[in-house]
């Protein structure tokens, strides 16, 4: 399914391209910024092992030239991202360290393509189209997924590259212990992650006292199964965009650069 070729003009796009890059798999859509939805079906390709620039790379512009694209892009990453540049690799080859992120994609492409970090792009999402929507002070975003990311937003503004996932917990690395990776390694059931989930988000709760917590990543879509079972004073909402908010908010801070 294709698109419209170009963006629209104007000082902000009302569409552009989105590109969720992760480390088994890159998706990619059109998205109305106006709305959150997606203009076109999610293509999702592999993604390639070694995960080089170079590689990662070509595939994003397969993605993109598959919808016939040519205007902002913008792609999640899964690492700390700072003006462009991969300051980590987190389940990527580790060659994309000190790289320029912003500029491998840009060259690539041919078009302005805009990198955040991928929690950071999932958050963006929720905060202006899902869970958060319309609420005021500190909402952080946790995603359980093969690691544990985080976006953490005040009155609705990013405050870029928190990796809350990295928390010590317990004289571990939080993420070693509650991601929803190791409940699956470990094959253990809801309740028994649920009990480490609760000791993390105990843990943040007491260093940040947030508004709201969202919680994201594929064991989202279970939320039924394990928030009812955490004990917080923080109200916990399950993300609403699941696996399309990287893709909504790499597109939203494309079309607001």
């Amino acid at each position: 399914m294709t698109a419209p070729a170009t963006a629209p003009s104007g000082s902000q796009p009302a569409a552009a391209f989105g590109v969720d890059i992760g480390g088994s798999g890159i998706k990619g859509a059109i998205v109305d910024t106006a709305t959150g939805e997606l203009k076109t079906q999610r293509v999702r390709i592999a993604t390639p092992q070694p995960s080089t620039p170079h590689a990662v790379a070509d595939v994003v512009v397969e993605l993109v030239t598959r919808a016939g694209w040519s205007g902002p892009v913008g792609a999640t990453f899964p690492a700390v991202i700072k003006n462009g540049v991969a300051l980590s690799a987190a389940n990527v080859d580790e060659s994309w360290i000190g790289t320029d992120v912003d500029e491998v994609f840009s060259k690539a492409t041919g078009l302005e393509v805009t990198v955040l970090n991928d929690a950071d792009a999932a958050g963006l999402a929720e905060v202006r189209f899902g869970a958060a929507k319309g609420v005021p002070g500190l909402v952080i975003l946790l995603t359980f997924g093969t690691g544990i990311g985080s976006g953490l937003f005040m009155d609705g503004k990013l405050v870029p590259n928190s990796e809350l996932g990295h928390l010590e917990l317990d004289g571990h690395d939080a993420e070693s212990r509650a991601a929803a990776s190791v409940k699956d390694k470990q094959k253990m059931s809801y309740k028994q992650w649920t009990k480490r989930v609760q000791a993390y988000m105990s843990h943040v709760e007491r260093l940040f006292s947030p508004d709201l917590f969202i919680v994201g990543g594929g064991v989202s879509k279970d939320a039924d199964r394990w928030v009812p079972q955490l004990n917080l004073n923080t109200p916990v909402r399950p993300a609403q965009l699941l696996n399309n908010a990287g893709i909504v908010g790499a597109a939203m801070a494309a079309a607001e650069r």
